[in-house]
């Protein structure tokens, strides 16, 4: 299987030095970006000392109002074992895909922050542009990939409830009307894509985004909620080319509790 992760961001497939990270790492953060719309970015792990595993509670602020300068982005643990979701992914995806591609985006994104401050010591900014397609493609995969673990569960399926299903009902017109037009929209996302349910605050509603090449068609400002990757690393293994079925699937594990916490953040 042809790796999308080592070709686009150079990175190698190789056995990790897993770190713990402590809290939710796909925290609902208000008024940012979607590629931003998580605390994976929004938070980043304070540095620790040699040893020691990084906290990674918000950077506290300093005098002045200024604030600590953060530390490495690391790979969030998986909120289940790999092999919880067997019905609908394999333990073996799982670990392919978390193991390797999310924390291929993890390094990518480490990289690209360090060459960005590089360039500004050296004041020199010949490849910024080449550098922030890294930033904004590595940072989107890091953020996508955490909130997508989170986006699904071995108790999920069902229908959503509350406010999250009153807001659902009042932006698609019921349930099954979503259901059909992010099924529809994910589905047709073209090549290395996301299917991405928000809050978009300035109209107060909520949008199904078909993130393609995940850094591209966002809506700036959106917060996601939840999201289905449909990358072919993401479901190639047990479902081939059979996309819809992969997506259909995700129905029958999504985390209807995780999305409701965020959107009760918003």
């Amino acid at each position: 299987m042809s790796d999308e992760i080592d070709q686009q961001s150079g990175v190698r497939e190789e056995n990790l030095d897993r770190r713990k990270v402590l809290g939710l790492m796909a925290g609902a953060a208000i008024g940012v970006p979607l590629i931003a719309a998580t605390d994976a970015l929004a938070a980043s792990p304070a540095p620790a000392s040699k040893g020691k595993e990084k906290d990674a509670s918000p950077a506290p602020a300093a005098s002045g109002g200024a604030t600590i300068a953060p530390g490495e982005y690391t790979l969030p643990p998986l909120p289940y074992p790999k092999n919880a979701l067997d019905g609908y992914l394999s333990a073996e995806i799982l670990e392919i895909h978390h193991d390797i591609h999310h924390a291929g985006y993890v390094r990518g994104l480490n990289k690209a922050i360090a060459d960005l401050a590089a360039a500004r010591e050296k004041g020199d900014f010949s490849n910024v542009k080449a550098l922030e397609r890294s930033l904004a493609f590595n940072g989107s995969g890091h953020v996508l990939h955490s909130l997508y673990w989170n986006s699904m569960s071995p108790k999920g399926g069902g229908e959503p409830k509350g406010a999250l299903k009153k807001a659902i009902e009042s932006s698609f017109g019921s349930v099954d009307a979503f259901r059909k037009h992010f099924a529809a929209a994910t589905k047709a996302a073209e090549a290395s894509a996301w299917g991405v349910l928000a809050y978009e605050p300035l109209g107060k509603r909520l949008v199904v985004i078909a993130a393609e090449d995940h850094q591209n068609m966002s809506v700036q400002g959106a917060v996601p909620l939840l999201c289905c990757d449909v990358w072919e690393h993401a479901y190639y293994l047990r479902y081939k080319s059979n996309r819809a079925s992969y997506v259909d699937g995700f129905f029958d594990v999504i985390n209807w509790d995780y999305a409701s916490e965020r959107f009760a953040k918003i």
